[in-house]
C-alpha cells in the first residue's frame, strides 16, 4: 500500500467513524423522544431492590442507546435527591450490561450467506427511515423514520470502517505492527484512552470487531481493547460528576470508576493466570472461540456482554460496600443547609428533557410553596409588629431569588434541545411567566416585611378591627394558592371559578380597605405612617391575588 492508499484508508475510517458516530447520536436522542413517558416511569420505579436497579439501568441505556446518557441521569437524579447513592449504583451497573447491545447489534449486521449480505439490509434502513420522516405527518411516526435511518446509519458507517479495514488488512507493515502488540495491559490503556477520545464505547468495540473480522487483530487483542473501552466509557461520568457540586454526584461517578476498573483488572489477573498454568493452552479468548467457531464478530460481543453481566452479578451483593468506600474517599464539605440549591433538579438532566420536565414542575411548586411561606411569615410581621422571624424571611427571599435566575436558566436550555416534546416545550414556554409571578409574589411578600418594621421603627402597631381584616385577607390568598398549587401540580383539573370567586373577594375586600383607610384618616383614628403602611399593603396583597390567577389562567398548563 502507497502513501495516497495510506491516506485514503485513514480517512474512510475517520468518515466511517463520524457516521457512526452520528447515527448513534440520533438514535439517542430520537429513541429518547419517543420513548419519553416510558422512561419517566421507569426512574421512578427504582426501589431498595437491587435487580429492579439493574434492569431499570439496563433498559433505559437500551431504550436510548447510551450508557454516558443513562449515568449523567443518574448522577442527575442522585444530585437532586431523587434517589440514594445505592440505588444510582445498580442503575449505573445495570446501564453497563444495556451498553453491550450496541456490540451485539454490530455483530448481527455482520453475518453474510449466499444472498443479501445481513449489513446491507440494515444500513438500507437509512433510506427507510429517511421516507418516513419526509411523509410521516404525525410526530411519533417522524421520530420513528429517524430511529431508523439513524439505525441504518449506523451500518453505513460500519461498512465504511470495514472497507477501510480491507486496505489496512493488505498493508503487511501495519499488519505486523498490530501483530507486535502482545501487551494486555498496553492493548486496555489504548482502549480507554481512545475512548475517553471519542467518548464512545460503542466506537472502539464495533471498530474491534471489524478489525478482527479483516484479520487485523485476534480475539485476544480485541477483549483487551473492548475492556479499556469500558474504563474509557468512565469519562462522561467523570466531567459530569466535576461538573455538579453535589457531593453525591462526584461519589457516583467515581462509583462506576472504580467497578470499571476493578471489573477489568480482576478479568486481568484471572487471565493471565489461566495462560500462565496451562502454559498459553487456555483463556477467555479461546473459551469464546470454541463457544462460537468461525464467527470472530460474534466471539467479541458474546464476550463483552457476558463480561460486563458477570461483573455486574459479582459486585451486586458488595454495592453497598463500595458505596460507603465512595462516601470515605470523597467525604462530607461540611456545606450549610440554608445554601440556595436545586432540591429537583440538576444541570445533568438536560441531556434527558423528558425527565428534566417533570422535575422542574416540582421545582416550581417547591418555589410557590417558598414565596407563599414568606408571604404568611410577612403578614405574621406586620400583624404582630415582630420582626424575629426575619431571618428565616431573607433565606427564604434568597432562595426564591436564585430559583428565580436558575430555573430561567435551566428551561432556556430545555427549550433549546431539538428532541424536546411538543407538550413539554408548550409547558417550558409557560413556566418563564410561572417563575416570574412567584418570584413577585415573593417581593410584595418583603415589601410587607418592610412595613412591618416601619411600624416597628415608630413603635407604632395595627387596630384590632384591622387586624381581622388582614387575617380574611390572609385566609383568602392562602386559599387561592392552594387551589393555585393543585391546579398547576395537575392534582385537580383547571376550575377557574373557583379562582375567579377567591380573587373577586380579595378585590372587594382590598378595595373595602382603601375606603375604610380615608374614613379613618378623617376620623383620626390612626396617624399617618399607620395608614401609610395599611393602604400599601390592601394594594400588595391585591397584586398578590393578580399574580396567582395569572398562574391559574395560563394556556399551557402541561400535566407531567
Amino acid at each position: 500500500m502507497n502513501n495516497t492508499e495510506l491516506i485514503t484508508g485513514l480517512l474512510r475510517l475517520f468518515a466511517g467513524m463520524g457516521v457512526f458516530l452520528m447515527a448513534c447520536d440520533t438514535m439517542s436522542k430520537n429513541l429518547q423522544a419517543i420513548s419519553s413517558d416510558k422512561l419517566k416511569k421507569l426512574f421512578y420505579k427504582v426501589s431498595d431492590k437491587k435487580l429492579i436497579g439493574v434492569m431499570i439501568g439496563a433498559l433505559v441505556t437500551v431504550a436510548i442507546q447510551s450508557s454516558g446518557a443513562t449515568t449523567v441521569m443518574t448522577i442527575g437524579f442522585v444530585n437532586a435527591g431523587i434517589i440514594s447513592l445505592n440505588q444510582a449504583a445498580t442503575i449505573i451497573f445495570g446501564g453497563e450490561i444495556g451498553t453491550t447491545i450496541t456490540g451485539q447489534i454490530v455483530a448481527l449486521g455482520m453475518f453474510s450467506g449466499g444472498g443479501i449480505d445481513t449489513d446491507v439490509l440494515f444500513a438500507s434502513l437509512a433510506g427507510v427511515g429517511a421516507f418516513i420522516n419526509m411523509f410521516a405527518k404525525s410526530d411519533k411516526q417522524k421520530l420513528l423514520g429517524k430511529v431508523l435511518a439513524g439505525i441504518g446509519m449506523l451500518f453505513v458507517g460500519l461498512n465504511i470502517m470495514s472497507g477501510s479495514m480491507k486496505s489496512f488488512a493488505q498493508t503487511e507493515g501495519l499488519k505486523m505492527f498490530l501483530a507486535s502488540i502482545r501487551s494486555e495491559f498496553l492493548l486496555i490503556i489504548v482502549g480507554a484512552l481512545l475512548t475517553g477520545l471519542i467518548q464512545s464505547s460503542s466506537v472502539i468495540t464495533s471498530v474491534a470487531i471489524t478489525m478482527i473480522v479483516n484479520g487485523l487483530i485476534n480475539i485476544e487483542q480485541g477483549i483487551y481493547l473492548t475492556l479499556g473501552a469500558n474504563i474509557g466509557s468512565c469519562l462522561t461520568g467523570i466531567l459530569a460528576g466535576m461538573k455538579s457540586d453535589s457531593i453525591n454526584a462526584k461519589r457516583t461517578s467515581l462509583l462506576q470508576l472504580i467497578f470499571n476498573i476493578g471489573g477489568v483488572m480482576i478479568l486481568y489477573f484471572i487471565d493471565m493466570f489461566l495462560q500462565g498454568t496451562t502454559r498459553g493452552t487456555f483463556s477467555f479468548a479461546i473459551l469464546f472461540e470454541r463457544m462460537f467457531p468461525g464467527l470472530p464478530h460474534t466471539q467479541l460481543a458474546m464476550f463483552h456482554t457476558a463480561f460486563n453481566v458477570a461483573s455486574v452479578l459479582c459486585v451486586l451483593p458488595i454495592s453497598d460496600a463500595l458505596v460507603r468506600l465512595t462516601q470515605k474517599l470523597i467525604k462530607d464539605d461540611g456545606r450549610q443547609v440554608g445554601e440556595t440549591r436545586f432540591h429537583y433538579v440538576d444541570e445533568n438532566m438536560v441531556a434527558t428533557p423528558s425527565i428534566a420536565v417533570s422535575q422542574i414542575k416540582k421545582e416550581i411548586t417547591n418555589m410557590a410553596y417558598i414565596a407563599i411561606e414568606n408571604f404568611n411569615l410577612a403578614m405574621d410581621m406586620i400583624k404582630k409588629v415582630d420582626l424575629s422571624e426575619k431571618e428565616r424571611f431573607e433565606a427564604n427571599e434568597k432562595e426564591l431569588n436564585f430559583l428565580n435566575r436558575a430555573l430561567v436558566d435551566f428551561a432556556a436550555k430545555l427549550t433549546g434541545k431539538h428532541n424536546i416534546d411538543k407538550n413539554d416545550y408548550l409547558y417550558l414556554l409557560s413556566t418563564y411567566r410561572t417563575i416570574a409571578d412567584f418570584e413577585r409574589i415573593g417581593d410584595y411578600s418583603e415589601n410587607i416585611m418592610e412595613y412591618a418594621e416601619a411600624l416597628k421603627e415608630s413603635g407604632e402597631s395595627f387596630s384590632e378591627d384591622i387586624i381581622k381584616q388582614i387575617d380574611e385577607l390572609d385566609d383568602l390568598i392562602n386559599h387561592l394558592c392552594d387551589v393555585t398549587i393543585e391546579v398547576y401540580t395537575g392534582a385537580v383539573s383547571r376550575d377557574n371559578k373557583a379562582a375567579e370567586q377567591l380573587e373577586e373577594s380579595i378585590d372587594v375586600l382590598t378595595t373595602k380597605m382603601s375606603e375604610d383607610h380615608i374614613q379613618r384618616m378623617n376620623k383620626g383614628d390612626f396617624s399617618a405612617n399607620v395608614g401609610a403602611q395599611y393602604l400599601k399593603l390592601a394594594r400588595d396583597v391585591e397584586r398578590i391575588g393578580d399574580h396567582l390567577m395569572n398562574i391559574n389562567t395560563k394556556d399551557y398548563i402541561v400535566s407531567h
